[in-house]
């Protein structure tokens, strides 16, 4: 767990950031792999560099994702696990362009035994302070 702040006993923590990757991994054209991270009803709230808010249920973005093949990889900064609940701070940085990267505040939940997100409230990495990537 190199760089990873855990908060508390996180005794699933694998399991969650395996979630959590399955996540970062659809938008190399996985689909399938945001439908199995995401609760069918998860929600998206997202400021943008210029401010701007956007939501969305998640299943909407889904194709787009998925379709636009970007190079991004997962930086976990922090986790946080408490029974079934736990939260992933996430850094969604993006390999071609660090200018278009995310910090993003991932919400999970474990029903029936599967953890699955709930809710990802982002900003953009001009708007995180100290979690943006490093140049």
């Amino acid at each position: 767990m190199t760089n990873i702040t855990v908060v508390g006993d996180a005794p699933e923590i694998d399991e969650i950031k395996r979630v959590v990757q399955l996540y970062v991994d659809g938008f190399q054209g996985g689909r399938e792999k945001l439908e199995e991270a995401f609760h069918k009803d998860a929600w998206i709230f997202a400021v943008d560099a210029g401010g701007k808010l956007a939501t969305d249920l998640i299943s909407d973005r889904f194709e787009r994702w998925a379709a636009s093949h970007r190079k991004v990889k997962s930086r976990f900064i922090a986790v946080t696990q408490a029974g079934e609940v736990a939260s992933v701070l996430l850094g969604f940085d993006n390999s071609d362009n660090l200018a278009d990267s995310w910090v993003d505040v991932i919400a999970l939940v474990k029903v029936d035994g599967i953890w699955k997100i709930t809710n990802k409230t982002a900003a953009h990495s001009t708007r995180a302070a100290w979690a943006k990537p490093n140049s």
